[in-house]
């Protein structure tokens, strides 16, 4: 079975609602969330902030986080998640923010970085990867990663139950 699928069939299982908060996804990940029929049951909403503007006004990322840590960081990515949690109260939530290129990235912030913030069932993490290919395949990457690590974290969750 399909990652996406395995997560439609955990949230329908276990009643949750996913709601996500994208950046550098553009929107793809909530696309890919919902390409199967039946995604209303489990699917909340989708907030693409892009500009920092967005991510201040749509999900209370603060201004003082942005300017110390910038867009790209982990301390970004866990505000613009609390954010999605605060304005929807899903189960399940996730936060992109990264630099899908080809262009924008630094030394210390290279094309295909991505920071994840991730919210299940009241518990908040955040990690980094490092993806690389064209624009295209870092989102696609970002997106299989997410769909990976909820599936662990629901599987995980569901076993220890």
């Amino acid at each position: 079975m399909e990652k996406i699928s395995q997560l439609a069939l955990l949230l329908k299982q276990k009643s949750l609602i996913i709601a996500v908060a994208e950046s550098c996804t553009g929107g793809n990940l909530s696309a890919y969330l919902t390409k199967k029929s039946g995604a209303s049951a489990y699917f909340y909403a989708g907030f693409i902030t892009y500009s920092n503007q967005a991510k201040i006004a749509t999900l209370g990322v603060k201004k003082h986080t942005l300017d110390k840590f910038g867009a790209v960081s982990q301390e970004v990515a866990i505000e613009m998640v609390r954010g999605v949690v605060k304005n929807t109260s899903a189960d399940v939530a996730v936060a992109t923010t990264g630099i899908a290129g080809p262009g924008g990235g630094t030394k210390e912030k290279p094309v295909g970085m991505v920071c994840f913030g991730f919210s299940v069932l009241g518990q908040f993490s955040t990690t980094t990867q490092y993806f690389s290919g064209s624009r295209e395949r870092v989102i696609q990457a970002s997106i299989d990663f997410v769909i990976a690590t909820l599936v662990e974290q629901l599987f995980h969750n569901e076993i220890n139950q």
